[in-house]
């Protein structure tokens, strides 16, 4: 297998074993109704699929390369029709600074003039850069290696059909080896902005300098940590505007929100791990209990997608008595819980927030709180409020919202906004 570069997958008898199997099962689901090309996705992506660890292979030690740059890329032939997608392997920098290799997905229009009245410039097209929300943290957990690679990208479809260009991070640490960066805002932030970096490079996307972002929880905090630092970090990418959905704002708070749950178990070991990972004097028994420390690498192994049931099955008997102590009360977790959350920098673009008024998991008066907060401290904050809706639907329900507002954004007119400004 090459090092870098791009990869041309070969067709072994192991493929087209693998092929005619799925292709089966893709009859059946056409003879049940499905829609037509579905047989041509699920058979390229069971593939894609299965030859997908190869892909996330790392050369020791792994070469120098700046913020964006691809090191290996490869076609996705599992994409929808009318677009061109790509799984990628590029160049981006911890919270350290550090060189790593982080993994993800672009995906583009397949012709010139698909959308192009809508969106395109003389200077490419604009790019919506992607954070999606919790899948785990194991590499395994990558959205980019699963059977479909596209489909936790809400409004994907019809950011293609507008004339965008999609670039979706895998974040560090999930795919491609590497430092854990569960809620670690740095590393994510710089992954979502290295991503748009890397969509650039592709000339058959014919991404331009214009950036979007849009994340959805994990991802919404991921979304602002890179709004945050898009202009020192990536001055090159003209930041036009940024949507989040039930985003992971408060970390503290929202620790604290789900002490007693049996999602906040699962979510608190992803964290926890993920911080002892990356600050050494972060140690899980100051705020654990013995059997909460036994747990976590377990947890921490399972993926939320596809493992749910045995993640719970570990967490259930946790739930009261996993913490040994609050950790926004305790060194050095309270620190790295409030530099971890975003809000510390005003914003310099439109910032656009939805929050479902039933989510269990992100708590909608932490979510208002932050949007006053960035009020105060002189964002522009378009909110929405969605009534009845839980966590998991927040950003699909968001969406129909968040389309044309990233337009009237682009368009240059004014945005409502609850901080009194137009």
């Amino acid at each position: 297998m090459p090092r870098g570069g791009s990869r041309t997958r070969r067709r072994t008898p192991a493929f087209l074993a693998i092929a005619i199997a799925v292709l089966a099962a893709a009859t059946a689901a056409l003879l049940a109704g499905c829609v037509p090309g579905v047989e041509r996705r699920v058979v390229e992506g069971a593939v894609e699929e299965w030859e997908a660890p190869a892909f996330y292979e790392l050369p020791d030690p792994i070469p120098a390369g700046a913020p964006g740059e691809i090191f290996r890329s490869e076609r996705l032939d599992s994409t929808m029709d009318g677009t061109v997608a790509w799984r990628i392997l590029y160049h981006s920098t911890d919270l350290n600074g550090e060189n790593m290799l982080v993994s993800g997905t672009v995906v583009a229009p397949d012709d010139a003039s698909n959308g192009a009245s809508d969106s395109a410039s003389d200077s490419g097209r604009p790019v919506v850069s992607w954070a999606h929300p919790t899948t785990g943290t194991a590499p395994r957990c990558a959205p980019s290696a699963g059977l479909d690679p596209f489909d936790l990208v809400v409004g994907l479809r019809a950011f293609i059909d507008a004339g965008y260009v999609v670039a979706s991070t895998d974040y560090p640490g999930l795919g491609a080896d590497g430092p854990d960066s569960y809620l670690v805002g740095v590393s994510e932030g710089n992954s979502v902005l290295d991503a748009a970096r890397a969509a650039r490079s592709i000339p058959e996307a014919e991404a331009g300098d214009e950036l979007l972002l849009w994340g959805h929880s994990q991802g919404g905090q991921a979304a602002l940590f890179a709004a945050q630092s898009a202009s020192q970090y990536a001055p090159e990418l003209s930041l036009g505007a940024v949507a989040v959905a039930a985003p992971a704002t408060d970390l503290a708070q929202l620790l604290d929100d789900d002490l007693d749950d049996i999602s906040g178990v699962t979510i608190s070991s992803y964290a926890l791990s993920a911080y002892t990972a990356v600050y050494p004097h972060a140690a899980l028994d100051t705020i654990l209990t013995p059997a909460g420390v036994k747990a976590t690498p377990d947890m921490n192994a399972l993926c939320l997608l596809g493992q749910n049931s045995a993640i719970h099955a570990i967490a259930r008997p946790l739930v009261g008595g996993y913490f040994s102590a609050d950790p926004s009360k305790v060194e050095p977790w309270a620190t790295l819980l409030a530099q971890n959350s975003p809000g510390a920098v005003p914003l310099d673009v439109p910032l656009f927030i939805a929050q479902g008024e039933a989510d269990t998991l992100v708590d909608p008066k932490t979510t208002r709180a932050f949007a006053e907060h960035e009020c105060a401290i002189g964002t522009r904050v378009t909110y929405l409020s969605l009534p009845g809706i839980g966590h998991g639907r927040a950003a699909t329900r968001a969406f129909d919202t968040v389309l044309p507002w990233f337009a009237r954004v682009r368009g240059g007119e004014a945005v409502d906004s609850i901080c009194g400004a137009g």
